[in-house]
């Protein structure tokens, strides 16, 4: 933690760094080029920076490919017929929970539809899924499309819960009030862990407790919040989540999807699931015969052949997670976004309010910075700079430093150009 008054200047920035343990990370990544000099990368949380390991890892599946062939599956360094059961230790520590409830498949929506397949199951009496209003449109489609296979109608079945009237933000209590009052025709809950556009962290654990006193199942989006901020899956009952690998987790662009089901489910071979032979109890798979007996573990909702390459770039990032923790992460985060919040506050020559609470524990590495006039002049601005957000209508500039790579130096980077508008 700083463990000095904070100052606005490059001095203040430059001794933090150098006080930094995690500093060295930073050089394990590469960062795009603005002019011949790197620029400033604030956008984790859409898509993670290439680790210059990766190239190492996917020489290494091509090489085996090419030499080994078919035999690969068996003999490659990393055998490509378990190639998914590497993932389980690395990821278990960073969401927490156990190894055998974690698997690596698939992308992050086609996983949403398959849990909800597994754990959406609406009667006349009780069908409602909650999640929060303005949940990323994906997560949106998905459920009003599930509700739909499930021949009910989305504008009767899904609850949205939104902020009061006025605010930007949900009230924890206003959640778990509304949980209280549709209990009894809750099926399931599926929030986003946290808010894309507000940044917003949301109580999964006091969520999750509400919906299973109401009879329901809780389920979560983590794709912004793994690798992000610490959580506990497992002691906090959750029943399934499903997270991308792209974003905090670096693991490039389109990057497999993960899924976590707690072991209750996942080693209860009744549980309903979409088959795949990838799915199939390993000591059977290859006697081709019918019947499916999934694999007693998460990996038994895998479909198809662990897709290697599209793995390769997640099994070298996870090499940089596992010299570190996810609690050593979370400590220089709340510095970098700390500072990041004192500079701000600091600014008087642009209008712009922090939608993103204030309260660390409701927050990860993004500030969302809303803009009530010409937030796309300012995000450019920004951009031809050399620093690198992204921007959310309405008027919403999303702002991450990531413990990982970004530093002190660079948050008052950004502080200074903002200065300059």
């Amino acid at each position: 933690m700083i463990s000095q008054e904070m100052e606005a200047s490059l001095s203040f920035a430059r001794d933090q760094d150098e006080k930094d343990p995690l500093g060295n990370f930073r050089r394990q990544f590469y960062f795009p080029l603005h002019n011949g000099k790197e620029a400033i990368y604030f956008c984790g949380n859409s898509l993670g920076l290439q680790t210059k390991n990766v190239e190492a890892s996917m020489l290494q599946e091509l090489q085996d490919w090419q030499t080994l062939a078919v035999s690969g599956y068996s003999h490659a360094k990393n055998p490509w017929l378990y190639y998914q059961h590497q993932f389980q230790k690395p990821l278990s520590k960073i969401v927490g929970c156990l190894e055998h409830e974690l698997t690596v498949m698939n992308t992050l929506t086609v996983n949403l539809h398959l849990m909800m397949l597994s754990f959406y199951h609406p009667s006349p009496g009780r069908n409602k899924i909650m999640m929060e209003a303005g949940a990323f449109p994906s997560d949106q489609y998905a459920i009003e499309t599930q509700v739909r296979f499930h021949q009910f109608d989305p504008e009767e079945t899904i609850i949205e819960i939104e902020p009061r009237k006025g605010e930007k933000l949900l009230k924890t209590e206003d959640i778990l009030d509304a949980i209280n009052r549709h209990g009894d025709n809750l099926a399931m809950i599926m929030f986003g862990g946290m808010n894309y556009y507000t940044g917003q962290l949301f109580d999964m654990q006091a969520i999750t407790n509400a919906a299973h006193n109401a009879g329901a199942v809780a389920g979560f989006d983590l794709a912004h919040v793994a690798g992000n901020v610490p959580i506990h899956l497992h002691d906090w009952d959750i029943d399934f989540a499903v997270w991308c690998s792209y974003k905090y987790l670096n693991g490039g662009p389109g990057g497999t999807g993960c899924a976590y089901v707690h072991e209750r489910y996942a080693q209860n071979r009744d549980q309903t699931r979409m088959g795949g032979w990838w799915g199939n109890e390993e000591l059977t798979r290859f006697k081709m015969e019918k019947g499916f007996i999934p694999k007693p573990d998460a990996n038994g909702w895998n479909l198809s052949t662990a897709q290697v390459f599209n793995m390769a770039a997640l099994k070298a990032s996870l090499e940089i997670f596992e010299k570190t923790s996810m609690q050593e992460l979370r400590s220089k985060s709340i510095d970098l976004t700390g500072y990041l919040l004192f500079l701000l506050g600091l600014l008087t020559n642009i209008q712009l309010e922090i939608i993103t609470p204030s309260d660390t524990n409701q927050r990860g590495a993004q500030l969302s910075l809303y803009f009530p006039e010409k937030g796309k002049e300012i995000h450019q601005k920004i951009l031809d700079a050399g620093i690198i957000v992204d921007y959310r209508e309405p008027g919403v500039i999303r702002v991450a430093p990531t413990p990982l790579y970004n530093s002190f130096e660079d948050v008052f980077r950004f502080y200074e150009m903002l200065k300059k508008i």
